[in-house]
């Protein structure tokens, strides 16, 4: 008989999160939270997350957006006018049912609302609050404005995009928004959580996407910090050696060659029918670029066809270059973050909003 299935991985049953955030960082680290088990309300204001409007749509009629309706499935939504003080009292009753509070406006907005984050550590020492911000809660860039691009240009990432003979290339995702903001909230409250079944408390957590995401840099900061900072686009690791670069096939795909090791670059020079460049892996600079170019000329003589055959079961470290449809289409949806254990399968789509009542008389019951 085969093995039986492990049951899905749901630590966070039972646990209550009240979401108020908006767009990307918060929404994703919610979504994971509710993959874990947890039950997530989602809080809007009347005119909703903007989010909800940026196409594609899915729902046209009813303005909800694809990204939207991906980073919310299986939340329950909960309208809130938070600018009247019935609006704030049904808030601030959320959160003292709620073990997590997630948000992410400009530092100071949420003690507008009446929740102050020093307030509510006072009236419920075990609730969690995650903050989410471009530059963090304190200091004298709080109140700066951003969005992701500027969170990478400060943290030294953005600068190792882009070729050395060009400006930083923007990434086409956002790293700092999920990297910097919702991948560390999870953890963060993954921990506090676990911190909180032993202390009793809870605790603010200080998400600043900017000082997050540096950590995607760790290699460049670890070189940088001995003095060896290497240039954009002519470096090992950002595209100056020949093996590790994309390179053109002749219908205009890409493959992906990392070949670090020597074996697996002497592999894909065999394959190309340029054995003799394997002794060049890791040249940079002039030399670097002369290599690469003759690969270039010999991997755009074929289609990616022919050299998904040649490097079939061979170990060369090659991939085509896959746009998201064809990502999706192998691994499933990209939205929902992989964790090495089954999940639990019920994620209903974005549905009408319920009233706070019914989520309150539910919590307490």
């Amino acid at each position: 008989m085969p093995p039986a299935s492990p049951p899905p991985l749901a630590p966070l049953r039972g646990v209550r999160v009240v979401d108020l955030s908006r767009y990307l960082p918060g929404p994703l680290l919610t979504s994971v939270l509710r993959d874990l088990g947890a039950d997530v309300v989602k809080v809007e204001s009347p005119r909703g997350d903007a989010l909800r409007f940026v196409p594609p749509m899915v729902d046209e009629a009813g303005g909800v957006g694809a990204a939207y309706a991906a980073l919310n499935a299986g939340k329950r939504r909960v309208t809130v006018n938070a600018r009247t003080e019935a609006g704030r009292d049904t808030l601030r009753q959320l959160v003292a049912s709620a073990d997590v509070l997630v948000e992410s406006f400009r530092p100071g907005v949420l003690a507008g609302m009446g929740l102050a984050p020093d307030t509510l550590a006072a009236d419920h020492p075990r609730l969690i609050i995650c903050s989410l911000s471009g530059y963090g809660q304190d200091g004298p860039d709080r109140h700066r404005a951003g969005h992701d691009l500027n969170y990478i240009a400060r943290a030294g990432i953005l600068g190792l995009f882009g070729p050395a003979d060009g400006p930083p290339g923007v990434p086409g995702v956002q790293l700092a928004d999920v990297a910097g903001g919702s991948l560390p909230g999870v953890i963060a409250v993954l921990a506090a959580l676990m911190e909180r079944s032993s202390t009793g408390k809870g605790r603010h957590l200080d998400i600043a996407l900017s000082r997050s995401v540096a950590t995607l840099g760790a290699v460049a900061f670890a070189g940088a910090a001995v003095g060896t900072e290497e240039p954009r686009g002519d470096s090992f690791l950002t595209g100056g050696a020949p093996c590790y670069r994309c390179y053109e096939t002749a219908d205009g795909r890409y493959l992906a060659l990392g070949a670090l090791e020597p074996h697996f670059f002497a592999g894909f020079c065999a394959g190309v029918g340029r054995p003799e460049l394997a002794e060049h892996a890791y040249k940079t600079g002039a030399r670097g670029a002369e290599v690469a170019d003759q690969l270039a000329r010999a991997v755009r003589a074929h289609p990616w066809s022919h050299w998904a055959a040649v490097f079939d079961g061979k170990d060369v470290c090659v991939d085509l270059v896959r746009t998201p449809t064809e990502a999706m289409a192998t691994t499933g949806s990209a939205v929902r973050l992989h964790l090495g254990a089954p999940l639990p399968d019920t994620r209903p789509a974005v549905g009408a909003p319920v009233s706070a009542e019914s989520v309150l008389a539910g919590w307490s019951a």
